[in-house]
């Protein structure tokens, strides 16, 4: 990879970093980093990069969007065979034609699966848009943070939702890198961004003893969600996270989920918590 490319890549997960810290409760030390961090790699860019970099800023955080599959993967426009070409080699900088985002190719992405609706189903309403009873995970048989993140993935690949848990799994352990995903009131919401192939996804799972995240020492994380993420869904991901956010910082609603010890109850206590935050 270009390793411009690269710098853009961190500096653009960065900045999604930050936008998910405004929804979320957080320490002012992390948001003051982010900001340094951010305002270092943005003049670091070469000046006619920066430029377009911050004009793209301007209108949606997400300035550089993948290939996938011959199409961005942010506007959907289908990109001419000769342009994909020149992304995947990666010598230089090259712009959708459609939206100017900067494009880049990764190998071997991990892709959302799942089934098309018929025309005959119910129409999904609240949390149920992006999950479902198949994913909850009313014990989890893990104490430690990657072993609880690696059998939510196998969960989502085990139930069609996603290919490759392996690499879903490695992407959410490289974010937990650069920040950890824990939160307040015992949750966390590791995640995978460039899932592309359908709408996000999640999987919940509850540890009744705790799991040392990586967050404030004091605060075990027991409530649980792997969310997988399109490109073109990330502005939507920070309402949905902010809807958790807002439903679990109440303590009864915490116990009601930790409450329940079968898949079928557990799914139906999420819908019922979610039903006025999430819609």
């Amino acid at each position: 990879m270009h390793p411009l490319v690269n710098h853009l890549i961190q500096l653009q997960d960065l900045t999604l970093i930050r936008d998910e810290q405004k929804v979320t409760p957080t320490s002012s030390a992390h948001t003051e980093q982010l900001d340094a961090s951010i305002k270092s790699m943005t003049e670091e860019l070469p000046s006619d990069v920066r430029t377009l970099f911050l004009q793209l800023h301007k209108k949606d955080h997400i300035v550089i969007s993948p290939a996938s599959e011959g199409s961005c993967a942010v506007c959907g426009m289908r990109l001419p065979i000769s342009l994909v070409q020149a992304v995947r080699l990666g010598r230089d900088i090259h712009s959708c034609p459609n939206c100017a985002r900067m494009l880049y190719c990764t190998e071997a992405p991990v892709r959302r699966l799942g089934k098309t609706p018929r025309r005959t189903d119910p129409r999904k309403v609240g949390i149920s848009r992006f999950t479902s009873e198949s994913l909850m995970i009313p014990k989890l048989e893990s104490d430690t943070r990657d072993g609880a993140i690696r059998e939510l993935a196998y969960k989502l690949e085990h139930e069609g939702f996603v290919d490759k848990a392996d690499r879903l799994l490695e992407e959410a352990l490289r974010r937990e890198t650069i920040l950890s995903t824990a939160v307040d009131h015992g949750l966390a919401f590791p995640h995978v961004r460039g899932v592309e192939g359908g709408g996000l996804t999640l999987a919940l799972g509850l540890s009744q003893k705790g799991i040392d995240f990586g967050g404030k020492d004091d605060n075990l994380t027991k409530i649980m969600f792997l969310i997988v993420i399109p490109t073109a869904a990330s502005a939507f991901y920070l309402k949905l996270l902010a809807g958790l956010t807002e439903t679990f910082m109440k303590i009864e609603n915490r116990k009601a989920l930790l409450a329940e010890k079968d898949a079928d109850k557990l799914w139906k206590t999420l819908t019922k918590v979610t039903r006025a935050t999430i819609k």
